[in-house]
């Protein structure tokens, strides 16, 4: 085999060539990769979770050098089972990125490696550090860059379906629920899912936002800072709050049904209602929570739906989208006839006639 020299993928050049790529590696821990990494990445890891928690303990109390050696036998170990295992298919021409944490010995060693043998790999100058910051730098320019039209509405009218339907129409849209996997409410959590962590989804939001042309307005709905436990960049935030709003109106009766519709799981899995209205207690106290809970046990879910509505939802966002989106005005709106696809489309395109783009 001849020899090919690794090289290195500049950080200034990442960018214009991360999708030139037939494959990008992160040879980092699985719990290092779960909480963030490079769109599109599959993980390789070098070092399983244990085996990185032991070299840090011997480098710390033994000597790096001590560390070195066991590193050294488990990182050849697993990159000799990656091949046999993963990349013996592999043609010639293949041209993967290969990344690590600051772009060090981990992803150094898997490059080299796969260079040797013939292949076309390059490693990521300042590995993930390098995209963290490219993240971060990207999410700034994008509040800079980026004008948003704003589709403010009270709980249940329907406003990440109607986003969906401008997105279908050709608009561009940025669906901050659906990256953060939550309805932005007491009651958003998805069933058996759990959020992403804050780095992910923020790494989600540079990833919409690179693909979209910041010479179109983009779509969004108003949300709070908070999507769940999760974090909306606060000049991204800011930028958001600032953007036309209109308002999608929709009487009770079609907000309840598609409340309805929209959270089928809470009424298969009521004690899972119930611990979810318990996160209410302070607000309301121990006799309100009584009484939302009897009427879960009989069935008389459109009465709740209506009540928490009434009590809790509609008060609230009355107050924070006057606080907090200051171009929403009253009398600019598009109204939602029910909660059907014709209806939804038909906001939809009522929106975007009057927002345009």
């Amino acid at each position: 085999m001849q020899p090919n020299k690794p090289h290195l993928l500049n950080s200034e050049h990442f960018l214009s060539e991360l999708d030139s790529f037939d494959d990008v590696i992160d040879v980092r821990s699985p719990a290092e990769f779960t909480l963030d990494h490079l769109p599109g990445a599959m993980n390789f890891p070098v070092l399983s979770n244990d085996e990185r928690i032991t070299i840090g303990t011997l480098y710390k109390q033994e000597s790096p050098f001590v560390a070195k050696k066991l590193g050294a036998a488990l990182v050849s170990r697993n990159i000799a089972n990656h091949l046999e295992n993963h990349f013996l298919e592999k043609p010639r021409e293949w041209r993967p990125l290969i990344y690590c944490w600051r772009g060090g010995e981990r992803s150094g060693a898997f490059t080299h490696i796969l260079n040797r043998i013939g292949w076309k790999a390059k490693q990521l100058e300042g590995g993930y550090q390098g995209f963290r910051r490219t993240v971060i730098d990207g999410l700034d320019r994008a509040a800079d860059q980026f004008s948003f039209q704003v589709i403010c509405g009270m709980t249940g009218s329907g406003k990440t379906r109607v986003l969906q339907e401008v997105g279908a129409l050709g608009a561009q849209i940025l669906d901050l629920e659906g990256l953060a996997v939550h309805r932005g409410s007491v009651l958003g959590n998805e069933p058996n899912i759990e959020q992403p962590s804050q780095k992910r989804f923020e790494t989600a939001l540079w990833g919409v936002l690179r693909l979209l042309d910041p010479a179109r307005p983009v779509y969004v709905e108003s949300e709070s800072k908070k999507v769940g436990v999760l974090h909306i960049p606060d000049a991204l935030m800011e930028k958001i709050r600032n953007g036309t709003c209109i308002e999608l109106r929709s009487s009770a009766q079609t907000r309840v049904s598609w409340l309805i519709r929209e959270y089928q799981h809470f009424l298969t899995d009521t004690e899972n209602f119930k611990s979810k209205l318990a996160l209410l207690t302070a607000h309301y106290g121990k006799l309100q929570i009584a009484k939302w809970n009897e009427a879960i046990d009989a069935g008389r879910f459109p009465e709740l739906v209506e009540e928490l509505l009434v009590k809790h939802y509609d008060p609230s966002y009355q107050s924070s989208i006057e606080r907090n989106f200051p171009q929403y005005q009253v009398e600019h709106f598009v109204q939602l006839e029910n909660d059907s696809d014709q209806a939804f489309a038909a906001a939809a395109k009522a929106i975007k006639g009057k927002l345009g783009s």
